[in-house]
């Protein structure tokens, strides 16, 4: 074992007389402050740089292992990963710790879904025998000092968190300065400060787009000025065609406000599955949303004199009296500031970092993964690709391999109702197996929630599912379902997909009764003649098999 004066001496040497023998003590010395002696490397300067013979003749010390620009979801869980394994990591985050999801994403917007959740909940009351919905009242503003509240404690539990893995965090904004070099410009307004690094990584995220059109930017909000707002808008307009947009317009209308969507074609959520963007598309309507369709966008917005907003569409269409006009039409990369170009870190025609599967940039030693890579923009995804970028740089050789899987990833659309998906569309799977080896099985039913309803069978909102099967053995590349309760039944039937499931581990599987999640696994598994498309429908309202799926 070494000894810390020899290690000493090593470092001091700086130089070795033959290239074989510099690099044998190279290797001898990364041995040395690798997991087995971190803490070493906790004590004392941080990482060398290098003791090779190829580098410079002075050996040169870096200040941090491992710098992570953007202190979100997945930044924070690699550096809290990377520390675990002794690793001298920093955070440099110019806002509130947690990124999009905590602040103006994910967990705000569940708040704001739980409310329309419950709005839905008492308007449907009277149907159980309950009275009184009329008088209900709803505050907009206590809930939004409650929300905001919730938030603050998580930007506190996150900074905690680095605190207690021993991560430092740098309160400003960062910028690549040059190899393995970082400037940060603090918040409060002091000198900037350079810092170095052996790994460098960029987790910066995304920030929401404007597109171009008279008075669109000034009269109009994105999805961040949603959470902004003081009180309920009495109308808004919703523009964009993705998930954010039609989360965002279920909310609106759930809760009381006048809610018009505004897509640019037929439809929202063109990229997913047609039995879901159909549905969706129904439901919406159902709810009372209008939704202007083939619109080419926004040719501009005009505020009158009481404040209210006039909406001119590319179609000639126009909408007025919106007291809020929601723009949603997707996210870009956040990297202008981040001086990319002068160390080399290329990037797509959409802004977004190049990686490849390891998460490494063009550039040697600095890496990038969330929003800023435009693979798929989900937290969890961000998490994980973090983790395991951690797991190979600090974690020992057992994990020199490893990396992220981007396959049969399950996502969830908090619309109203929520969609569940992940794997394949039905079109995808045509595309990629041909029409003749892909065999799909669908239903649609009205969930046993309505059952009591007093009303038209067609008026009742629908669950819709649908599998989706390749090849003879039937291997499940694709599930997807809209309806109550999707989004936590998603999580398990993901499980299957990535385990390889196939129709006749499905057909196994016995059902919980009376749930509409037993649908999935009663499906026809019989021999009826497919339709040419392959599908294979099973009966409205679950009437297949004898007992009804609820």
């Amino acid at each position: 074992m070494f000894t810390m004066g020899f290690v000493i001496s090593i470092a001091l040497m700086g130089r070795f007389s033959h290239a074989r023998v510099a690099g044998e003590w190279t290797t001898s010395f990364a041995s040395l402050v690798s997991r087995q002696n971190l803490a070493f490397r906790g004590r004392t300067r941080p990482f060398l740089r290098s003791l090779s013979s190829s580098s410079s003749d002075e050996t040169e010390y870096y200040d941090f292992d491992y710098y992570v620009i953007g202190g979100g979801s997945g930044g924070i869980a690699s550096a809290r990963r990377a520390a675990t394994y002794g690793a001298k990591v920093a955070v440099a985050e110019y806002g509130r710790m947690g990124g999009t999801c905590v602040n103006v994403g994910c967990v705000p917007k569940k708040v704001m879904w739980n409310a329309a959740s419950i709005a839905e909940t008492i308007h449907d009351m009277s149907h159980y025998g309950f009275s009184g919905a009329d008088e209900v009242t709803f505050d907009w503003n206590f809930l939004k000092q409650a929300r905001d509240k919730y938030v603050a404690r998580l930007n506190g539990i996150y900074d905690r968190n680095l605190e207690n893995s021993k991560v430092t965090k740098h309160l400003g904004k960062a910028s690549l300065a040059g190899p393995h070099t970082v400037k940060v410009e603090p918040t409060d307004g002091s000198e900037p400060q350079t810092y170095t690094a052996k790994h460098i990584l960029i987790a910066v995220g995304g920030q929401p787009v404007f597109p171009k059109g008279e008075g669109v930017k000034e009269y109009s909000i994105s999805s961040d000025g949603f959470f902004e707002l003081e009180d309920l808008p009495r109308k808004a307009v919703v523009v964009g065609a993705g998930y954010i947009a039609v989360e965002l317009a279920g909310v609106l209308q759930a809760l009381g406000t006048d809610t018009k969507l505004v897509v640019r074609k037929e439809m929202a959520l063109r990229s997913f599955d047609d039995m879901l963007r159909d549905t969706l598309d129904e439901e919406m309507q159902r709810q009372g949303i209008e939704i202007f369709r083939n619109t080419n966008g926004v040719a501009k917005i005009e505020a009158n004199a009481d404040g209210l907003k006039t909406v001119y569409l590319n179609n000639g269409e126009k909408i007025e009296g919106a007291d809020v006009v929601l723009m949603a039409p997707g996210r870009i990369p956040k990297t202008e500031s981040l001086n990319l170009d002068s160390v080399g870190v290329e990037r797509n025609e959409k802004g977004h970092i190049k990686v490849n599967e390891y998460s490494e940039t063009t550039a040697e030693g600095i890496y990038a993964l969330g929003d800023v890579i435009g693979n798929i923009e989900l937290t969890p995804m961000a998490i994980a690709a973090g983790r395991r970028l951690s797991d190979r740089l600090f974690g020992g050789p057992e994990y020199a391999n490893a990396k992220v899987s981007y396959d049969l990833v399950p996502t969830v659309v908090f619309s109203h109702p929520t969609i569940g998906t992940i794997g394949l569309s039905e079109a995808d799977a045509i595309a990629k197996y041909g029409a003749d080896n892909v065999k799909v099985y669908k239903s649609k039913f009205a969930n046993l929630y309505y059952g009591p309803f007093q009303v038209d069978p067609d008026d009742k909102p629908k669950t819709a599912m649908k599998l989706v099967c390749a090849g003879p053995e039937e291997l499940v590349v694709g599930l997807h379902v809209i309806g109550s309760g999707a989004d936590e039944m998603l999580q398990g039937f993901g499980i299957a997909l990535k385990m390889g499931a196939t129709k006749a581990d499905f057909d196994a599987t016995v059902a919980i009764h009376p749930t509409a999640a037993e649908e999935f696994v009663t499906m026809f598994p019989w021999g009826l003649s497919p339709q040419k498309s392959g599908a294979i429908q099973s009966p409205l309202n679950g009437a297949n098999p004898p007992e009804p799926s609820m």
